[in-house]
């Protein structure tokens, strides 16, 4: 599997890595075994981790796969942390203990003295900027983290985030940052992957497959098996089950057909070859679904399915962006 660079950073990954926010509910430790085992002898080294995922079940698992299953330094172990994570004050939210102590306590639950690239997930209005910056500074000086990055920020933050960062000699540098991206979700496009090629940083694609819709299970309704028919991910997959997302899904029905591949080989290559993109994350609940990805990995779209997909696609834009 390609390795690539991370924006301007000397951090390399995976072009595809490996989500974990099934594992420890729908995917059980043996599958998630399997899973890691299948993303190795691929090639694939990027191995993405948040406490809240499944209510902090999957760190200690991950935790027990890199001490028994594959050895830790084979990995890119990429880690979340923000929101509340305990009852006292100085541990809710962005504040600067909340995210060292969200940071300390995954490293304890991971079994690991380090994270290669830790993300300060999403922002809390209440903690000025500086503070949380100051928290990325501290953990990567510290060498809890080597790499640091953001995730699910708006793109004037992102580019704020990074402007204050290379302000001042010292202070550790932004290397990605983490968002949905698809071809059901382009709303990046505007204003987040700009700020990213401003500030050379890379950016990491979850949901590259719209959470499951651009494969086409949901195309005549939804299986009683798949992820829209549980109580825990109904939301999450039917954000994109409209009519304007099933346009979107039949014309990639279509491209596939006409390439003699499927719908997911189509729309991963789509995401994984978008400009700025480091890696696209697979979500997979089995070992099975990981490698049906993997081995779509090969895909190359034709320029004229790529514009007719860009085209089918393309996000509301105006002003200011086009100014």
């Amino acid at each position: 599997m390609e390795q690539r660079p991370v924006g301007s950073s000397g951090l390399v990954v995976s072009r595809l890595g490996l989500g974990t926010a099934t594992w420890g509910r729908d995917t059980d430790p043996d599958d998630a075994v399997a899973q890691l085992v299948t993303f190795r002898e691929a090639g694939g080294t990027l191995l993405d981790v948040c406490p809240w995922y499944v209510c902090e079940q999957t760190e200690p698992l991950i935790g027990r796969l890199l001490s028994d299953v594959v050895p830790r330094d084979e990995l890119v172990l990429a880690v979340k942390s923000g929101g509340p994570i305990g009852p006292g004050a100085a541990a809710r939210g962005l504040s600067r203990g909340g995210l060292l102590t969200a940071l300390d306590n995954s490293m304890m639950r991971l079994g690991v003295d380090s994270v290669d690239l830790w993300q300060v997930h999403g922002w809390d209005s209440r903690v000025p900027m500086e503070e949380v910056l100051s928290a990325v500074d501290t953990a990567v000086t510290s060498g809890r983290a080597r790499y640091a990055g953001l995730s699910n920020l708006p793109g004037w933050r992102t580019a704020a985030a990074a402007a204050w960062q290379r302000a001042w000699p010292g202070r550790a540098a932004l290397a990605a940052t983490q968002v949905e991206y698809s071809l059901l979700e382009r709303g990046v496009e505007r204003e987040v992957l700009p700020a990213c090629g401003w500030a050379g940083m890379g950016v990491l694609a979850y949901s590259p497959l719209g959470r499951g819709v651009l494969t086409g299970k949901y195309r005549h309704g939804v299986p009683s098996d798949s992820r829209a028919a549980s109580p825990h991910l109904r939301d999450f997959v039917g954000h994109h089950l409209t009519d304007a997302a099933a346009r979107i899904v039949e014309a990639v029905a279509t491209a596939a057909e006409g390439l003699g591949t499927s719908p997911l080989a189509v729309s991963l290559a789509w995401v994984r070859d978008r400009p700025g993109v480091s890696a696209s994350i697979l979500g997979a609940r089995t070992v099975g679904q990981l490698s049906g990805s993997l081995a779509a990995d090969g895909t190359v779209l034709p320029a004229e399915i790529r514009d007719a997909l860009d085209d089918v696609s393309a996000p509301p834009v105006g002003y200011p962006e086009l100014y």
